[in-house]
């Protein structure tokens, strides 16, 4: 039986290690903090736009039980907030919890407090990987699923310094490339004023230090929108430019402070002065919860994405393969989940000397994979951010017609394909 290796625990890495354990592989996967999902714990948003139709075809596919699981933690479903329509939020506090679980149940290994710092390579292969304990771990293929998050130097660097946020580096380290130390030559997200990566776009504030009209606002609708008087908007104007997530880049998150139900309140802005939001009726004693310092900034991420063809093999290293944000410059949770669903399966048929598998361009997953990779081959691309959910493809996906929210044109299109169940079937 092949053995993979997969390092990184957030929704990219659980989609690669579920993945390959459903194609027949023993996976071990390595994850440097002591929980899983990585961002995904501030995350919550499913669904929405886009993602509806992606989620449906990766369900169809056989590759959707992480997205059932969200569907099932969902605190609301099929509701709608600026610019965004049937959307779904899943509950950050529960997620976690459950997702290790399953993990668990299809007997992945997993290893937490368990930061990979060493690659050793050899005749162009990794033969293993190296935690700081000097525990090695060997493979037939690896998956690098670290993200392009931080660390703290990085934060300093294109941010505003480290906000203390769930990514921990002080207290399990920060984020360190697989690829990048294999010897490949990663790409930075480019901003128009010459400096790299984009931050976070989302905080989570206390809903107990929310005033109890917005909490139960938000916990019977999902959403509160509170206007801002129009001078404080003008300014916020400018604070969405420096957004990882363009989706949500819109005048009404100027216009309006937006908060999200996803247990916590989850704040639509990369971060936001905590006296000027104390000034904001019904927030007078707001309190964030992540990042703690959001009234400062946030992470800054797409600081090391790997070159990589449609099979999310990446160049330079014959048995690595890459999911979510090392992929490219795509935003979101059900994007991490679906490319880390591709690369884990063919790690898998890597290991087993079958030939890898390119997911096609009439669905909009495979459509999207192939589109961000020649993307990021041009300068222009390099200063773009792609979601199935809004902004640059979500306008492509309704121009080629692969935008839909019925489950059964869906699932018939993922049939056309002979695609059906494609991902929870063994490699043979």
């Amino acid at each position: 039986m092949s053995r993979i290796i997969v390092i990184g625990g957030g929704w990219a890495g659980c989609a690669a290690s579920l993945s390959a354990r459903q194609a027949g592989a023993d996976v071990v996967l390595l994850e440097r903090a002591d929980s899983l999902l990585g961002a995904g714990q501030v995350g919550g948003i499913m669904r929405n736009n886009g993602r509806f139709t992606a989620t449906e075809e990766m369900i169809a596919m056989g590759g959707g039980d992480l997205l059932k699981l969200t569907d099932d933690c969902a605190r609301h479903a099929n509701m709608e907030f600026p610019g965004h329509k049937h959307a779904s939020l899943y509950d950050v506090a529960v997620m976690e919890p459950v997702v290790r679980r399953h993990l668990q149940e299809k007997q992945v290994e997993i290893w937490t407090v368990s930061r990979a710092t060493k690659v050793e390579v050899s005749d162009g292969k990794i033969q293993f990987v190296e935690l700081e304990s000097g525990q090695r771990f060997e493979g037939d293929a690896f998956i690098d699923a670290t993200g392009t998050m931080g660390p703290q130097g990085n934060c300093r660097k294109y941010g505003n310094g480290c906000a203390m946020c769930v990514t921990r580096c002080p207290t399990f380290g920060g984020r360190v490339s697989i690829a990048g130390r294999a010897g490949v030559q990663e790409m930075k997200a480019k901003r128009v004023d010459g400096s790299f990566g984009s931050m976070s776009g989302s905080c989570k504030l206390n809903k107990d230090s929310l005033d109890e009209s917005i909490v139960r606002e938000l916990e019977h609708t999902g959403v509160a929108v509170i206007p801002l008087p129009k001078q404080v908007a003008k300014k916020k104007q400018e604070l969405l430019k420096i957004k990882s997530c363009q989706q949500y880049a819109l005048p009404a998150f100027a216009e309006n402070v937006v908060l999200l139900d996803t247990g916590h309140a989850k704040l639509m802005s990369p971060f936001y002065p905590l006296i000027e939001l104390r000034n904001i009726p019904g927030l007078e004693n707001a309190r964030f919860e992540d990042p703690y310092s959001g009234g400062i900034g946030n992470s800054i991420r797409f600081l090391a994405m790997s070159p990589r063809n449609n099979h999310l093999k990446v160049e330079g290293v014959d048995n690595l393969f890459c999911g979510g944000e090392k992929a490219g410059m795509l935003v979101g949770i059900t994007e991490a989940i679906s490319t880390g669903t591709l690369a884990g399966h063919n790690a898998v048929r890597h290991a087993l000397r079958k030939e890898l598998f390119e997911l096609p361009p009439s669905l909009c997953v495979g459509d999207m994979i192939a589109y961000v990779k020649e993307e990021m081959r041009t300068e222009e691309g390099m200063f773009k951010k792609f979601t199935f959910s809004g902004s640059v493809y979500f306008d492509r996906m309704k121009e080629l017609g692969l935008y839909s929210t019925e489950v059964e044109q869906i699932q018939a299109r993922v049939s056309e394909t002979g695609l059906t169940d494609f991902f929870a079937k063994k490699v043979a």
